[in-house]
């Protein structure tokens, strides 16, 4: 008797109203994944956000003002040379001290947070390196 069964499905109530809503709204992990409180966090001093971007304001407004001055080619050659710079690296187990882009940037002179707090050997970076070169060949 099909035509029972149709008859009940045509009453059903969709799944969809049954779910939670308001302030005792259950987590779907299904759907939505893991809670994360980074995540949800928001900055804890006004220039928090300010100091985590301040590299790339200082690099696009030197980059603006070289363009001003010099012509577009200036800051164009300096956007490949940075690049070139950063693809430069060591072993992914040993730590890179970046020398050639902090000369680029005219940092190679001045002593700075990192420069002293940053020591390699307490680095938690330190791995198995086998391991490591293998990951980052795409062989595990």
């Amino acid at each position: 008797n099909s035509r029972g069964t149709s008859y009940l499905l045509k009453d059903s109530v969709p799944i969809t109203e049954f779910s939670a809503s308001g302030p005792f709204e259950g987590h779907d992990l299904l759907r939505r994944g893991f809670t994360s409180v980074k995540n949800e966090l928001l900055p804890s001093h006004p220039l928090e956000l300010s100091e985590k971007n301040f590299q790339f304001n200082q690099d696009k407004t030197n980059f603006a003002t070289l363009r001003n001055i010099q012509g577009l080619h200036a800051p164009l050659k300096l956007q490949m040379e940075f690049r070139a710079v950063k693809q430069v690296q060591r072993l992914p187990f040993l730590h890179s001290s970046n020398v050639a882009l902090d000369t680029l940037r005219g940092n190679d002179e001045c002593i700075g947070f990192e420069d002293i707090l940053n020591d390699p050997s307490q680095s938690e970076v330190m791995g198995e390196p086998h391991m490591m070169m293998e990951y980052k060949l795409g062989l595990l």
